[in-house]
């Protein structure tokens, strides 16, 4: 049939050329061609999916090949190319789509310290969006927000400052912990698939040395050294480069005066040539506008548009492109670029099928059927429950015991659903508030109550006071508190917040410190939960509470986590993947993105808590470290751990690196691996890591890498080292070093 439409195409030309008296050279035969129906030959599955781009593009017109620029871009029913919208969120779930499983916030998700998980819970969304979207295309729809296969998601920014409200959806401060955790998310979403083929496409985002303030992102400009460049804000991106994410999105914000969507150095020289990244580059939402109207940059939203599409970027999120035309027309471009810039994004709509017949497509299986369905539940379950950070255990008062006379709970995240999602979030039939999660989880004869007992943020309106009594008179208390996305989030999301999202002073809300006063009782124990995406000034809350979780937004299960967790069914595990300052006192400007005095790596002062901690309900000691040479310029370090307890209990052992004799301004420590070791009661096990000569080098303030060959000193604990010699007077933080000289043992 194919052969003969193309004889029958060609006898028609040349039927049509004597009819009309013109030679081939007053009408060309590719025009011709672009007048007849097409063969769609790119439709044609044996060829590669190279050549079937080629074909297509032969066939588009200039106007068509700028209108697939757009997110939204239209179809173009001749060459069947079908409307389809580019924009959808899957940061911890399908977000903002039909029903589906809610993980935890990605802060949370890193928390657990289990690329493993993180890989799994990546395969479940992605199996799901695959499911939504099969959905609709076999009910003829198409074309909709938030139901396509390419996925805005993960977001690998470094959460370099706790009062940015964003933060909650970055794996936290350390780009080796970020880098791992957003390659593994990849891994799991995009597939593993013959014949380049992908489940969904992913994109890291917002490229780059992007976090804050939110208020200021369109015009701010975020100066970086290339010192800080290479050791902080690039190495998270470049490791999603090389686990082959399929898109990247440059930032609102200028970097080093350029605006990151316009930055021929960031997008082409970094990240295309020096990286070899050959997916698409997708601008934030609005951002290609903002050259003109935020950063003052360009003199109207046609040269935006040129210097846009110039420095790389494919896929506009906004409409500026709709002047690309005008753009050619004034010579800023020319055609040939947009031809460039199409290529991929075609190649990304050929991988993910969307040219090819249903049925043909090895995920054209997954249906509606297995969204949310038991092992999902499953998974998001046991997600929460690692990613839950126990800081406080004061006298082991948990795990508290089912049978209780008595129990109240108080606080107003307690029944709120916010409280369990953050932002970027889909719904679930299955969501459980911790309230629901204590209740079913505490024994049937045990009386249990909850009262709200304050507003979110502002006073309550009724001074009576019928909730602080009863904390007085119960066995023990739960007081759940914390922030929803009302207060920290996105620019226009956090609608109770003042500062576009962000906590300027790190504190919870007046409200809720008030209420927490009221509860201190030295009689009975009183267990904290707090629910927030991003680091807090909990000192008052360290006082009144003899334990305190840090649930983060826990999703779906994040209810029944937190029982399980007070009453003893699980042991914590989750790790702070950021660094909790005392207050704001130890914290540089928000505005100044040099690293100095920031993050595990360069803040000089003991904090709160440091990066990496976390307690359980095991007394799991570091007994020794052994470091010696392995073969091919490798060090063989082994921890041995003990676990003292009678029952099972999982740590996370973490290996930090902090080098001597060094004149450059490098980390204070350093992160080079870490691994989740489950042991059994009275078990001892030895845990063995390898660190290569990469693992002691460093960046120069030229952003060249320098590899050491002095004295370095290896960590070996359950969180970063603190910075001052001393410990910490809880006598809660363990770690144990070992020094060594690389000229000598490499």
């Amino acid at each position: 049939m194919k052969t003969n439409y193309l004889v029958g195409k060609g006898y028609f030309l040349v039927l049509l050329l004597i009819v009309c008296g013109c030679s081939s050279k007053k009408i060309s035969s590719d025009t011709a061609i672009k007048n007849l129906p097409p063969d769609k030959v790119w439709e044609d599955t044996s060829l590669t999916i190279q050549k079937r781009v080629d074909f297509l593009m032969q066939e588009m017109t200039l106007e068509e090949k700028s209108s697939q620029l757009l997110y939204d871009s239209p179809g173009i029913p001749r060459l069947g190319i079908p409307a389809y919208n580019w924009w959808n969120e899957a940061l911890h779930g399908v977000a903002r789509s039909a029903p589906a499983t809610v993980f935890p916030q990605t802060i949370g998700l890193a928390a657990t310290f289990d690329t493993a998980l993180i890989k799994n819970v990546a395969g479940v969304i992605s199996d799901e969006g695959r499911a939504i979207f099969n959905d609709r295309r076999k009910k003829g729809k198409g074309g909709e927000q938030y139901m396509g296969l390419t996925f805005w998601s993960p977001n690998v920014n470094i959460f370099r400052d706790p009062r940015w409200g964003r933060g909650q959806e970055t794996y936290g401060e350390d780009p080796y912990l970020s880098g791992l955790m957003g390659s593994a998310f990849i891994k799991g979403m995009q597939g593993e698939s013959p014949h380049e083929r992908l489940k969904v496409a992913t994109c890291a985002k917002h490229f780059a040395v992007h976090s804050g303030p939110e208020g200021e992102r369109h015009g701010f400009n975020a100066l970086s050294t290339q010192q800080d460049l290479r050791e902080t804000y690039l190495p998270a991106f470049q490791q999603c480069v090389d686990a082959g994410v399929e898109a990247v999105m440059c930032a609102y914000n200028r970097t080093n005066d350029k605006p990151c969507c316009g930055s021929p150095y960031l997008l082409d020289q970094i990240l295309k040539q020096e990286w070899g990244f050959k997916g698409h580059i997708v601008s934030d939402c609005g951002a290609i506008s903002d050259f003109k109207w935020g950063h003052h940059y360009t003199d109207s939203t046609t040269s935006s548009v040129a210097l846009a599409l110039k420095s790389g970027v494919n896929l506009n999120c906004g409409q500026a492109y709709q002047e690309i035309a005008l753009a050619i027309k004034q010579g800023l471009i020319d055609e040939k670029l947009i031809d460039e810039r199409l290529r991929p994004l075609l190649l990304t709509k050929f991988k993910l099928g969307l040219f090819d017949p249903i049925g043909t497509n090895p995920y054209d299986d997954l249906s509606i059927k297995t969204l949310d369905i038991d092992h999902h539940q499953n998974l998001a379950l046991e997600a929460a429950e690692k990613s839950i950070v126990l800081l406080q255990n004061r006298n082991n008062v948990l795990p508290l015991k089912k049978e209780l006379d008595f129990l109240y709970m108080v606080g107003p995240m307690g029944g709120n659903i916010l409280s369990l999602v953050g932002n970027y979030n889909g719904l679930s039939s299955n969501m459980t508030t911790i309230v629901e999660g204590v209740t079913e989880v505490v024994s049937p004869e045990t009386r249990v109550e909850y009262r709200p007992g304050a507003l979110l943020n502002s006073p309550n309106q009724n001074p009576i006071d019928w909730y602080s009594v009863q904390a007085k008179e119960a066995d023990a208390t739960i007081v759940m508190l914390g922030f929803t996305s009302m207060l920290e989030g996105e620019e226009g999301e956090a609608i109770a917040s003042n500062r576009h999202g962000d906590n300027p002073n790190m504190q919870l809300p007046e409200s809720q410190l008030s209420l927490l006063r009221k509860l201190k009782n030295d009689d009975k124990p009183i267990i904290a939960v707090i629910c927030a995406g991003s680091p807090i000034d909990i000192t008052e809350v360290l006082d009144v509470a003899d334990a305190v979780l840090y649930a983060w937004y826990s999703g779906e299960a994040g209810g029944k986590a937190v029982a399980n967790i007070i009453f003893g069914e699980t042991s914590p595990s989750g790790k702070l993947p950021i660094t909790f300052p005392k207050s704001i006192d130890q914290l540089p400007d928000f505005n100044d993105y040099s690293m100095a005095g920031r993050t595990y790596k360069y803040m000089e002062e003991n904090p709160m808590f440091p990066f990496g901690f976390g307690l359980n309900y095991g007394k799991v000691n570091i007994e020794d470290i052994e470091v010696e040479k392995n073969g091919n310029d490798q060090i063989h370090v082994v921890a041995i751990l003990d676990n003292e307890c009678d029952f099972s209990t999982e740590e996370v052992l973490q290996v930090y690196i902090s080098l001597d004799d060094v004149e450059e301004k490098v980390p204070l420590a350093s992160l080079k691996s870490f691994k989740r070791v489950t042991l059994e009661g009275h078990q001892t096990k030895r845990i063995s890591f390898l660190l290569s000569q990469n693992d002691f080098s460093y960046y120069d303030k030229n952003g060249q890498l320098v590899f050491h060959q002095g004295k370095a000193k290896i960590y070996v604990g359950f969180h970063a080292p603190l910075p001052k010699a001393e410990l910490d007077k809880r006598k809660i933080f363990k770690y144990k070093t070992s020094s060594i000289n690389l000229a000598k043992i490499l």
